[in-house]
Parts: structure tokens; C-alpha cells; sequence
């Protein structure tokens, strides 16, 4: 009787046994990866493919903005070559005393609208602040002037009050002289000065540039100080002729020589940007290449141990079934 009953469920259970998949034999070897659900060894392979696969694509967008910044590079650079004959005649005019001691001192800070170029923006702003530290003091006004909206977003969090004009936007078209003359003579209506110090970023190759501070004085300091022997330029040793007075001469004079001092600066930051941006891109691509290698070694290992993996399963499946057997 208890043998019936003992071969009836049997019958019963055995079904129910023989559904169960080989693969439900596990071996002591299965590591934790392998006790998720059915293909869970296949996820890590899948998203390092993935990581390969984005990192990939961000190689091909940084050596295209790497070409794109050198064919921009080489447009800009031989007109900021030419102009720097526009401002060297009126340094040797009017002088150049970055040091002078005024009243009402303006920090032009010129920068660029985007990002991906190093530490361009940053440079600038550091010698800005220096500059405004030197100058200022009880009796003496420090007021900034921003051209590009990198230094407009460092300088607004602890210089908001300070920044008398700030122009953004400005390489969206071809740089000319009659854009950024109009951009002189904006900052001459709206601003009041004795002294203009102008920080930009002086272009010496693609790898090299040096941050550069020009300055620039009123018609009011520069007759001033040619009146009680100050370091000037050789303003002093030329004739005046005509009806126009000193005063007005030295007005017309200094207008202009702010407007090319302007133009040389936004070109020099235009072609210190360019080379900052090939270089940066040039080295996100190279670390973009290694990146991509070790990817590529870390997906071959992966692969692998999965292969392993499964051999082994199945060889310790077909040990558990000739056990059984």
C-alpha cells in the first residue's frame, strides 16, 4: 500500500522536475553577476559597446571643432598681424605708462562668448582683478568694462556693482574696424575716465599666449602730464599747425588711438582663442583615443570572462548530470 502511493506521487512530481532547465543546476563557481535574471552576463558587455560607441562620437566632434577653430584661426591671424602697425604709432605718439596714478581708472576686460578654449577667460579676469586692486582706493573710482560673456558670468558674482558696460556677441559677424570703432565710441559716450586699461590676450602661436594690459589716457591726463614732464611719448617734439588747439588735437588723437588699441586687442583675443580652443580639442581627442583603448581592453576582458563563464556552467552541468546518472 505505501508503495502505491509512494510510486502515485511520483507520477505527480515528475513533471514538474523535468520542466526544469539544465541551466537551473548551478555550479560553485557562479559568481553574483550570474545569479540575476536569464542574460544579465550580457549587460556588461553591452554597456561598455555603448561607452565605446559615445565615446567615439565625441572624438569626431572635437577634432571637428579642432578644424573648424584652425580654419578660423587662419583668417583671423594675418589681420591681427596688420593691425598691430595701426596702434604702435600713437604708443610712440602718446606713451604707454600702465602704471600712471589717476583718479578714475576703467578696466576693459576682453574675453570670448564660449567656452572650450583653456584657461583664456580666466587669465584675463585674474589680471582685471588685479588691476582694479591696484587702483583702487579712498579717493580713487575702479569701474569694469566686460566685452564677452565668460568674464560677464565670472565678474557679475562678486563685481556686479563695479561693471559699468558689459557688450556680449561680438565675433557673431566678421570683426572690422568700423564694428569695434563703434564699440570705442560707446565706452567713450557712457563711460568717465582718466585712464583706460585694456587686458586682452596677446596671440604668440597656437600653444603660447601672453596676457596683455594696454592703457590709454584722456586728452585732459595726457596734457597734464606733458605739462609737468611726465613719461610721455613724442608728442612734444612735433609742431602744431593749423587753427585747432592742443586740447583738441590730443581729443581726436586719443579717440583714435582707443579705437585702434580696441581693434588690435579684439583681434589678438580672437586669435588667442582660436589657438586655445585647437589646442584644447586636440588634447580632449588624444584623451578621447586612450579612453577609447582602454575601453576596448576592458570589453575584451569582459567578453571573455563571459565565455569562461559559460563554459564552465556547462561543463559542470554535464559533471552534475553524470552524477546523476
Amino acid at each position: 500500500m505505501a508503495m502505491a502511493v509512494f510510486r502515485r506521487e511520483g507520477r505527480r512530481l515528475l513533471p514538474s522536475i523535468a520542466a526544469r532547465p539544465i541551466a537551473a543546476i548551478r555550479s560553485p563557481l557562479a559568481t553574483e553577476q550570474e545569479e540575476g535574471p536569464l542574460g544579465v552576463r550580457s549587460i556588461s558587455t553591452q554597456v561598455v559597446r555603448n561607452r565605446m560607441k559615445s565615446v567615439k562620437n565625441i572624438q569626431k566632434i572635437t577634432k571637428a571643432m579642432k578644424m573648424v577653430a584652425a580654419s578660423k584661426l587662419r583668417a583671423v591671424q594675418g589681420r591681427a598681424e596688420n593691425s598691430r602697425g595701426l596702434w604702435q604709432p600713437f604708443t610712440a605718439l602718446l606713451g604707454d605708462n600702465p602704471s600712471i596714478d589717476v583718479k578714475k581708472s576703467v578696466v576693459v576686460t576682453l574675453s570670448s562668448d564660449k567656452g572650450l578654449c583653456g584657461g583664456i577667460n580666466s587669465t584675463v579676469v585674474k589680471v582685471s582683478r588685479a588691476l582694479y586692486k591696484l587702483n583702487a582706493g579712498p579717493e580713487k573710482e575702479v569701474k569694469f568694462v566686460i566685452v564677452g560673456e565668460k568674464a560677464k558670468a565670472i565678474m557679475f558674482r562678486d563685481s556686479k556693482n563695479d561693471i559699468a558696460l558689459s557688450v556680449t556677441e561680438l565675433n557673431k559677424n566678421p570683426l572690422n574696424y568700423a564694428q569695434v570703432s563703434v564699440l570705442a565710441d560707446d565706452i567713450l559716450k557712457n563711460v568717465e575716465f582718466d585712464a583706460l586699461r585694456i587686458v586682452y590676450n596677446k596671440f604668440h602661436s597656437v600653444v603660447a599666449f601672453l596676457p596683455t594690459v594696454a592703457t590709454v589716457l584722456s586728452p585732459e591726463v595726457i596734457e597734464k602730464e606733458s605739462e609737468v614732464g611726465g613719461k610721455l611719448g613724442e608728442l612734444d617734439s612735433y609742431e602744431i599747425e593749423g587753427g585747432e588747439t592742443k586740447g583738441e588735437i590730443l581729443q581726436n588723437l586719443a579717440e583714435f588711438q582707443f579705437s585702434c588699441v580696441m581693434f588690435n586687442a579684439v583681434l589678438e583675443n580672437a586669435c588667442s582663442e582660436m589657438g586655445a580652443r585647437m589646442s584644447a580639442m586636440d588634447s580632449s581627442s588624444r584623451n578621447a583615443g586612450e579612453m577609447l583603448d582602454r575601453l576596448t581592453l576592458t570589453y575584451n576582458r569582459t567578453r571573455q570572462a563571459s565565455i569562461t563563464t559559460e563554459l564552465i556552467e556547462i561543463i559542470s552541468g554535464a559533471s552534475a548530470l553524470e552524477a546523476v546518472k
